[in-house]
């Protein structure tokens, strides 16, 4: 080989070299890298979930907001999320998280019964009755769904079907208080109040009473003229302000009869 043609055989492996070590220019777009993924959401851990049901009904509503969009057919992110929002007052849409729920799921019984009770928080119990009845055939040895099934049969001027779901209820749980208390407040619509203050106190002596048995038993009491007992308990479970404002409402009230004093009494009490 000439020495020329030498050279110029050293020069092109040198350049292929180059070309094959160099890196690719920025705006390359067979070579420039990809953009990054978006990272994947995962359910969280049942220590979060734990940890969240702990908190406030609004960090609640948001949480399980979330864990409903990562995974629509979890079968508790829907019904736990209606009931964070039901307890924030926000009603319609706790109706619509459940309602949700029971489009993906729609044999979930938690989101049957946060269906009913946020129809019947919302003052329309009538749309909540299928899916609490569905509820009550899928388990005929809970109370629960018999329970929120007298509520809503009351709220819909079904008295007689409303007592039979309720006395149903007792059978499977005699003596419980969220059934005493629901059974009081249909005396309490009617105007009966010393009816609803005897299952009122029922109710009340058993271990899992809760605030608003109490406070509905202090209704019970002041619409009768017990005013000194009324105000003895509203004072030890309210705010002054709160308890001075039913207080007041209950001694303009004292002595009403028919079945507007006792539904009228019951909302104020319950702050809605």
């Amino acid at each position: 080989m000439s020495p020329t043609l030498a050279k110029a055989a050293t020069v092109s492996a040198v350049l292929a070299l180059l070309l094959v070590a160099a890196p690719a220019a920025a705006g390359d777009p067979v070579t420039a890298a990809a953009p990054a993924a978006p990272a994947v959401r995962v359910p969280a851990t049942a220590e979060v979930r734990a940890a969240y049901e702990r908190m406030a009904p609004l960090a609640r509503s948001l949480f399980w907001t979330g864990e409903m969009e990562i995974n629509p057919a979890d079968p508790v992110a829907g019904p736990s999320a209606a009931r964070a929002l039901r307890e924030l007052g926000r009603y319609d849409q706790a109706a619509e998280t459940a309602g949700k729920t029971l489009v993906a799921q729609p044999n979930n019984y938690e989101a049957l019964l946060e269906f009913g009770r946020a129809h019947i928080a919302r003052g329309q119990a009538f749309y909540g009755i299928a899916a609490l009845e569905r509820a009550r055939a899928a388990r005929p040895d809970d109370w629960r769904p018999l329970s929120l099934l007298g509520t809503a049969y009351q709220q819909v001027r079904r008295p007689d079907d409303a007592r039979a779901a309720w006395n149903d209820g007792l059978r499977l749980a005699p003596d419980n208080p969220d059934i005493l208390n629901n059974v009081a407040i249909g005396y309490l619509a009617a105007g009966d109040a010393a009816a609803a203050e005897t299952l009122l106190r029922r109710a009340a002596a058993q271990p899992g009473a809760n605030l608003q048995v109490r406070l509905n038993l202090a209704m019970a009491l002041g619409l009768q003229g017990k005013s000194a007992e009324a105000e003895q308990m509203l004072r030890r479970d309210l705010p002054p302000e709160q308890a001075d404002s039913n207080i007041e409402w209950l001694r303009s009230r004292s002595g009403a009869d028919g079945p507007s004093a006792g539904a009228r009494t019951w909302t104020s009490l319950q702050g809605s």
